[in-house]
């Protein structure tokens, strides 16, 4: 009975750490996650822009920025781009930067010549970097495409998504930090 009771310890103990990440997990949309605050990591180490001269974090305090993850033969990135599209035209005037942060799967996702292509083909008209090096993902320690950042007017990340979905919360979100002062 005592080999019984010192094998179901450690069960019960990783039985109860599942349900707490069920409870977690559930308490949000896939992908969705609300951010502990950190400080957002910039664009150093990219390449190319395109619709934009190149911004840093020091020049954007004081605004809300949307930092999307994508590339242009990710179909879940196409999918994701009207949104980030229509939330820059909605609240560019007051005060979201949305910047695009174009990072290649593919070799060909590489080149400049194409990346203005489907800049022009997708109607973006938000500043985009290229980062083939992956300088500006590595720094932010991003992991998918498409992944969506939202910094608030200090700098500090305060929410992120990954995938697609989700619209309607990142809407509200960003809503919520351009009402903030």
């Amino acid at each position: 009975m005592g080999r019984l009771r010192s094998c179901m310890l450690p069960l019960l103990l990783a039985l109860a750490s599942v349900a707490v990440l069920l409870a977690a997990w559930a308490s949000t949309e896939a992908g969705e996650h609300v951010a502990v605050a950190a400080p957002a990591a910039g664009f150093d180490g990219g390449g190319s822009w395109f619709n934009s001269p190149p911004l840093a974090m020091p020049q954007l305090r004081g605004k809300v920025v949307l930092v999307e993850f994508w590339a242009y033969g990710c179909i879940n990135c196409l999918r994701v781009a009207p949104y980030v599209q229509r939330w820059h035209e909605q609240h560019a005037a007051g005060g979201l930067v949305v910047v695009g942060v174009h990072t290649p799967e593919f070799a060909h996702e590489g080149l400049a010549s194409n990346v203005q292509d489907a800049v022009t083909r997708l109607g973006i008209t938000y500043p985009v970097v290229q980062d083939n090096q992956y300088r500006i993902w590595n720094a932010w320690g991003n992991r998918f495409w498409p992944a969506l950042y939202l910094i608030d007017r200090k700098g500090q990340v305060v929410y992120r998504h990954y995938g697609e979905g989700g619209y309607a919360r990142t809407g509200s979100e960003i809503m919520r930090l351009l009402a903030e002062s």
